[in-house]
């Protein structure tokens, strides 16, 4: 069993909610690394270059992700499509985590595959554990 996971991926474009869930994620303990980003374009480039041979240290891939859905420029679910296209998913749990109430939101994200669960904002440490607790027999 894992004590610890190597790197958390929050992608969400609201710089006080970045904020709040950094808080959150670094208090868990249980990241080697806590990357923010807050364009879904910065965030495929940073997969993009974890994928590549060497670059481990500067860019760790991530164990986690924490989506938003809705964002300028690109959206959560536009962001799906080009994260198909990576390799550095085969591994990875990503968990929508938005403020949107929409039961259509919900029911289409339960139809994407790369998509592991659904939680509405904020990130707390409770539903942090669950998740853990779910995919990596984990606890913060």
């Amino acid at each position: 069993m894992k004590t610890r996971l190597n790197c958390v991926l929050v992608i969400d474009d609201d710089e006080p909610t970045n904020f709040f869930t950094n808080i959150i994620l670094e208090e868990a303990g249980c990241f080697d690394h806590v990357k923010i980003m807050q364009s879904a374009q910065e965030a495929l480039d940073y997969l993009r270059k974890s994928e590549e041979p060497g670059n481990e240290h500067c860019y760790p891939s991530p164990d986690l992700i924490f989506l938003d859905i809705n964002m300028p420029a690109m959206d959560g679910w536009e962001f799906l499509g080009e994260y198909r296209k990576l390799s550095v998913k085969e591994k990875v749990i990503v968990v929508m985590l938005t403020t949107s109430l929409f039961p259509e939101d919900r029911l289409k994200a339960e139809e994407i595959p790369e998509i592991s669960g659904f939680e509405n904002k904020p990130l707390t440490i409770e539903k942090l554990n669950l998740i853990l607790e779910k995919y990596y027999s984990l606890r913060a």
